[in-house]
């Protein structure tokens, strides 16, 4: 019999992209003021694995990743993507196009999960519309794709940055605690 115990706290993280890199600064600043303040901030990335997004969004489409100093625990990625979702909403284009993507999830010793409003085959659902999306593994010494990973976060230089903030994340549970993003 296995018996149940609570879940370790786990680091947010988000990637957020849009045409508009004024536009991602100032949601990193509304996130923070929901989410506390962020310890890592990407440089900037040139998102261009897919265009998927181009007729909605624009092109070309700007990124960055984020983490927040707090950790979490693991079934509060429900909450954060609710309100990412209502923070996508907030910059609505006329047209009714979104203006910029805000993908949260959380980096976990062994997995990177992200959390959508779309189900799929390999996605578990969570509550209130919210699945988690098991998007990439922590096997060897480094985070790897697995079959329906996402062409973006396969890519290797990505994996070096999630690696990266997995080892930040190692370091806050052992006790060092993370320094703010400036």
């Amino acid at each position: 019999m296995s018996i149940p115990n609570k879940a370790e706290d786990v680091k947010l993280i988000s990637s957020l992209f849009s045409p508009d890199k004024d536009l991602i600064d100032r949601v990193i600043n509304e996130m923070e003021g929901l989410f506390g303040p962020t310890d890592w901030v990407s440089p900037w990335l040139f998102f261009d694995r897919t265009r998927y997004y181009e007729r909605e969004m624009g092109w070309p489409l700007h990124r960055r990743f984020v983490t927040f100093r707090d950790l979490i625990s693991p079934e509060d990625i429900v909450q954060k993507k609710l309100a990412t979702n209502m923070i996508e909403r907030k910059y609505l284009k006329e047209d009714g196009k979104r203006a910029i993507n805000i993908d949260p999830g959380y980096i976990a010793l062994e997995r990177l999960v992200l959390a959508t409003g779309k189900n799929y085959t390999h996605r578990i659902y969570l509550s209130h519309g919210i699945y988690a999306d098991l998007t990439l593994i922590f096997h060897g010494k480094s985070f790897k794709a697995i079959e329906w990973t996402y062409r973006d976060y396969g890519d290797p230089s990505v994996i070096e940055y999630l690696n990266e903030v997995r080892n930040r994340y190692k370091a806050q549970i052992r006790g060092v605690p993370p320094q703010e993003a400036e």
